[in-house]
């Protein structure tokens, strides 16, 4: 095989649906013609073809043809649940609410009753319209991994990212026995004053994580100037390759996200404001990314500008998002004086998604073994998920709560890696090492670097969790 050919129309590819992605998550268009990006470049995603790039020993390459031949295996389903959640609409309390603008009111709800009832809503849309497509694509993504040649989709993702999941599922426990002790003394007074419960349920998560009482300190018509100043002061801009989309649209995902479209000259950076801290948390993330894709050198190969290991990205993600729990950054980005209840809510939340991710990466193994039925997987997730966030989990949100190809691993060694990168930028820098040149030009090199198919390669070692457990639990 020609890798030189393979990779110009992979990167067409990768270029393309990206922009179909941003057009259609960010509300610019209801459909999402991912079908015909796929059979435009069908060549790409062939059993045949995994073989040849498993000969050729790039395992990045044969990662992204393996998800690539999925995803096109797949497709219908993902185009019709991306449409269906474009098209639906809720009805709470009488009101016609879209289904995608249902977690921004959620989150902005002041009253815990509505909230409930929104959630109720969305639990059974999720069922009605949306389980049945999951079901379909987890069944194909199963049975093709069988006849690629691997026993399970956790065996597949396990050899072709280079993961050790069942390691790392190990460390997970720990870090669920590690914040287990302190867990709710840490989460109770912030749920009284966020959520105005005296005990959490899944409708109030929205908002436990908006914060309300903390929008003070996070003016919404600083959120874009505050950013700007933020990546001038580190040199990362990049205003000629970066859009920000922040416009409001009813169709448009609540979840925030990056489209690297191309890299480094095309980046997207999109998302859905609905107040308060959570905003400033979400774009300083995106950011991050944007950042990172936007200082990719154009000169190296395609699989470090666009494929590698995502716990990378995503370590660079949370370095920027930590700014909006900062002192120092709250101090001279926002003008905050008193940020001991900002820290309080940030570790609170932060322990809260660590967990989360900890426990869904245990279930998510559990499903991918291919060994449960669904009425067995779908009591475990809740189980499971209950159980760690100390709160009655639905288990209608089975599928819908699982990534693909087991992104919960790299969320995990993300945070793992970003509390080291903190680490090392505070200890050469300063505190505020946000401001200090030399600082943006480390950074700044280490993005040139693009993605390496291992986050190890970042300190020489795997990542481990002593640095993140010593910021979640600083009695230990």
């Amino acid at each position: 095989m020609r890798l030189d050919a393979y990779r110009r129309e992979a990167e067409a590819f990768v270029s393309e649906i990206g922009l179909e992605h941003y057009l259609h998550f960010s509300g610019r268009k209801p459909t999402l013609e991912i079908e015909s990006v796929y059979e435009r470049h069908a060549g790409l995603f062939t059993a045949s073809t995994v073989e040849s790039l498993r000969d050729s020993g790039n395992r990045s390459l044969v990662e992204f043809c393996v998800e690539g031949l999925i995803g096109r295996a797949t497709m219908h389903e993902s185009a019709l649940l991306a449409e269906r959640e474009a098209a639906l609409e809720l009805s709470v309390d009488g009101v016609a609410l879209p289904f995608r603008r249902a977690a921004i009111d959620q989150a902005s709800e002041p009253d815990p009753g509505r909230r409930a009832a929104i959630e109720t809503a969305r639990l059974e849309a999720v069922e009605r319209e949306l389980n049945p497509l999951h079901e379909r694509a987890l069944e194909r993504t199963h049975g093709l991994a069988g006849e690629l040649g691997w026993p399970s989709v956790t065996a597949m993702c396990g050899e072709l990212s280079g993961i050790d999941l069942a390691t790392l599922a190990g460390q997970a426990r720990g870090v669920l026995e590690a914040t287990d002790p302190g867990y709710e003394l840490t989460i109770v007074p912030i749920v009284r004053t966020e959520a105005g419960v005296e005990r959490l349920r899944r409708s109030d998560l929205p908002a436990f994580f908006r914060a309300p009482s903390l929008d003070v300190h996070f003016p919404q018509d600083r959120l874009l100037e505050s950013l700007t100043a933020t990546l001038t002061g580190l040199g990362a801009l990049a205003e000629d390759r970066v859009t920000i989309d922040a416009e409001v649209r009813p169709t448009k995902s609540p979840r925030a996200f990056c489209a690297a479209v191309r890299v480094p000259e095309e980046v997207y950076l999109v998302i859905a404001p609905h107040g308060g801290r959570d905003d400033y948390e979400t774009i300083l993330h995106e950011a991050g990314h944007a950042a990172h894709f936007a200082h990719v050198a154009p000169t190296i190969d395609f699989e470090r500008r666009h494929l590698g290991d995502n716990s990378v990205t995503e370590a660079y993600a949370f370095l920027l998002q930590r700014l909006a729990a900062e002192p120092s950054w709250l101090a001279r980005r926002l003008d905050a004086e008193d940020t001991v209840a900002i820290a309080e809510h940030s570790r609170a939340a932060k322990t809260v998604l660590v967990r989360r991710y900890a426990a869904k990466l245990g279930y998510e193994i559990e499903l991918h073994d291919g060994a449960g039925d669904p009425a067995t997987l779908r009591s475990s997730y809740a189980r499971t998920l209950s159980s760690a966030m100390r709160l009655d989990w639905p288990a209608a949100m089975w599928l819908a709560d699982v990534d693909p190809f087991f992104y919960a691993a790299r969320y995990l060694r993300a945070w793992a890696l970003e509390a080291e990168l903190a680490r090392e930028l505070r200890e050469s820098f300063g505190r505020e090492w946000f401001v200090e040149p030399e600082a943006g030009a480390r950074l700044r090199a280490l993005w040139s670097e693009g993605q390496p198919p291992a986050a190890g390669e970042l300190l020489g070692r795997e990542p481990d969790f002593t640095a993140l457990l010593a910021e979640l639990v600083p009695e230990r």
